[in-house]
């Protein structure tokens, strides 16, 4: 008796084991998601984050409610350490700034510390100047520029070292242009700057095809070229910077990331919801109205773009002179 007892006991034990270990990967998520835009509401990040929430609640995956919080400031950098303080439950959004604001200094933050959950989506950035400016295309503008690289002023926002910043610096030493010597003039914004080009204040601006495409249809800008590798089925008369003899490729991408430590299982179920999300039509449908393109990669593929990008911007940081 006592032996069947003893088995008895040993064999309770092992389903309560196997039921625990059951349990971590069933009951994951078991509370409400909150998706953290590191910025204020209305911007990219915020933009990116409630079409996640939207498309997220209509698969319905998580199973469990979702929020958006907003935690503005420093770049993104106050939304991320938030981040560092959570669990698993928590995700923020990300773009190239989590990469280049250690690489100039500006954050002590790396994207290492996080764990890379998924990249969502890219928009391409464009070079324009105003309708009557006289460029034919973007040749002309860079032969100018090599020639006299302080004959025109460039607008970008949010800052040096910005993706849009960046896009045109590869472009530059692409066309043999020092782009420490090119006149940049920072804007809060991509308004500001369409401000500021259609006012005379500067001649051209390196932006987003969202913040150029009103003018552009209206025909008070002129877009010279675009950092995607083939032109847009959105704006086909628009040439690639590849077309024209200048070898840049420049995605504007956002993405997504967990805290630091997160566990397996969590990383797994994070990317069966995400890899389910971007196929709804509630995320299509907002890729197309905000002039996005899908960029989706999984958390493997994510680290290994990472790690890619900090190679490519630790370059261009170095070349643009903003290297502390």
């Amino acid at each position: 008796m006592r032996r069947l007892f003893l088995i008895a006991i040993g064999i309770s034990l092992l389903v309560g084991c196997a039921s625990q270990k059951g349990a971590v990967g069933e009951t994951f998520p078991n509370k409400t998601i909150e998706i953290i835009a590191p910025a204020s509401p209305g911007g990219g990040w915020d933009m990116a984050a409630r079409s996640s929430q939207r498309a997220l609640k209509a698969d319905g995956t998580a199973g469990e409610d979702i929020t958006v919080i907003n935690k503005p400031g420093g770049g993104g950098e106050v939304g991320w350490q938030y981040l560092n303080q959570q669990d698993g439950h928590f995700a923020a959004l990300n773009s190239s700034l989590l990469i280049t604001g250690q690489l100039l200094g500006q954050s002590e933050l790396t994207y290492e510390q996080f764990t890379p959950l998924a990249m969502l989506s890219t928009e391409w950035l464009a070079v324009a100047t105003k309708a009557d400016a006289g460029f034919e295309n973007a040749t002309e503008l860079m032969d100018q520029l090599r020639e006299d690289p302080k004959s025109l002023t460039i607008g970008v926002s949010p800052s040096l070292g910005s993706g849009n910043h960046l896009a045109f610096v590869q472009a530059a030493i692409e066309s043999g242009i020092d782009p420490t010597e090119l006149q940049f003039l920072v804007y809060s914004s991509g308004g500001d700057i369409m401000n500021a080009l259609l006012g005379g204040h500067i001649d051209l601006t390196s932006n987003s095809m969202s913040d150029l495409s009103e003018q552009y249809e209206a025909g008070e800008v002129e877009i010279l070229a675009i950092t995607s590798p083939e032109r847009l089925d959105s704006f086909p008369d628009i040439p690639t910077w590849q077309e024209q003899g200048v070898s840049v490729e420049f995605p504007h991408w956002r993405g997504i990331m967990g805290p630091p430590d997160m566990s397996e299982t969590e990383i797994a179920q994070w990317d069966d919801m995400l890899s389910e999300m971007v196929e709804t039509e509630e995320w299509k449908t907002d890729l197309d109205n905000n002039d996005l393109d899908a960029f989706y990669m999984n958390s493997n593929e994510t680290v290994d773009f990472l790690k890619e990008q900090h190679e490519f911007f630790k370059d261009i940081v170095s070349e643009s002179g903003l290297a502390p």
